[in-house]
């Protein structure tokens, strides 16, 4: 990306900040940082942070990993040697931030090191303590043209490879062997396998399974939710089929009420809506078929630089969607010992409703044997 681009989202920062009262944004070599700045910092026991006040951006940067890190960013740093430590670099970056006096706000990434948040929490006078989720994830959150461009990039890539995935299953093919079809289709166009799961039969029901050495018969349900990553974004989709024969009636009944429940939880997509309303519609669907117990998850989580981040589309969540939030709509019901049934697209919010950014179709696959 261009430096334009992180100087664009250094201006919303500070602009954001000034909206919501805070004086001081502290980031960890997280992908906060990376989305903010372009710098991806080696992260190990040495403390390293991006501070942003409304006057100064700069590093607190161990002089090991200085000179790498400055082919990535323009922005100042203030460095300092395991000889030294850190603590006077981070008075001097403190100040140039203009927070070196009591009582200023700060909000913290989430993701960063424990004890360098401590460590700076500490440097300051009483500081008001708050996390990021307002300012820098609330921006993060609301995906631009760049970024959007790119999620499509790689769901449309995500398609074909859960295609390449199916085509190839065989009797006596293992589930590791069905994900390193899908893998090497990743890998033969360009991108990077971020999670696959394959899972046979009653292996279904388990909504997070291990992919392993199950072996694949005849008659058997299959589930595939697959990722991959383009240029920083990730994709996340999830397809169900039948291998063998006429399916199980139920498994038909369940897919066709999971289908039903994401066209529910998509009707409600637009923007103003609170998140808890999509995992609502959803979720009602499937209660109203019977099948309430065995939805056992969030409806949705979001998609970014992070293949799980906000908003999360959950029973409870009270966040209101805008234009550019992007995340994932996955309702499934899984039966013990028997099968699961997931059907997980990712849609962006756009003016006036939703968009799809997968454009393989949701029907069941069903081998020819």
């Amino acid at each position: 990306m261009s430096m334009s681009i992180f100087e664009d989202r250094l201006n919303r920062l500070r602009a954001r900040m000034a909206e919501v009262g805070t004086d001081l944004v502290a980031l960890g070599p997280t992908s906060h940082m990376a989305w903010l700045s372009g710098a991806d910092p080696h992260g190990d026991e040495r403390p390293v942070m991006l501070l942003v006040s409304a006057s100064h951006a700069g590093f607190l940067m161990p002089g090991l990993n200085a000179n790498s890190v400055r082919q990535l960013t323009d922005l100042p740093f203030e460095t300092w040697t395991d000889e030294d430590g850190p603590a006077a670099a981070l008075e001097c970056l403190l100040a140039d931030c203009g927070v070196s006096g009591a009582g200023h706000t700060v909000a913290l990434d989430e993701a960063m090191r424990a004890d360098f948040a401590l460590l700076l929490v500490d440097a300051m006078d009483a500081p008001v303590r708050g996390f990021s989720t307002d300012t820098l994830g609330h921006l993060r959150a609301m995906k631009d043209d760049t970024e959007l461009d790119a999620l499509r990039a790689c769901a449309r890539l995500n398609d074909a490879a859960a295609e390449a995935g199916f085509a190839a299953l065989r009797v006596g093919m293992t589930e590791r062997d069905v994900a390193c079809v899908i893998h090497d289709y990743y890998k033969a166009n360009g991108a990077k396998p971020e999670f696959t799961i394959v899972g046979f039969g009653e292996n279904g029901a388990f909504p997070h399974h291990h992919t392993g050495e199950t072996v694949l018969t005849k008659n058997l349900a299959v589930l595939i939710d697959t990722g991959c990553r383009i240029g920083g974004y990730p994709s996340d989709m999830t397809r169900c089929g039948w291998f063998g024969d006429t399916p199980d009636p139920e498994f038909l009944k369940v897919a066709s009420v999971v289908e039903e429940a994401l066209q529910a939880a998509l009707g409600v997509v637009r923007p103003g809506v609170v998140a808890r309303d999509i995992d609502a519609a959803a979720r009602s669907v499937i209660a109203a078929a019977g099948y309430g117990e065995f939805f056992v998850h969030r409806t949705g989580h979001g998609l970014g630089i992070d293949i799980h981040e906000p908003p999360y589309i959950t029973a409870t969540s009270d966040a209101v969607l805008y234009k550019g939030h992007v995340f994932s709509i996955e309702p499934g019901i899984y039966l013990p010992g028997r099968f699961g049934v997931r059907l997980e697209d990712v849609v962006a919010v756009t003016a006036d409703g939703q968009e799809i950014l997968s454009g393989l179709s949701r029907n069941i696959w069903t081998s020819e044997l």
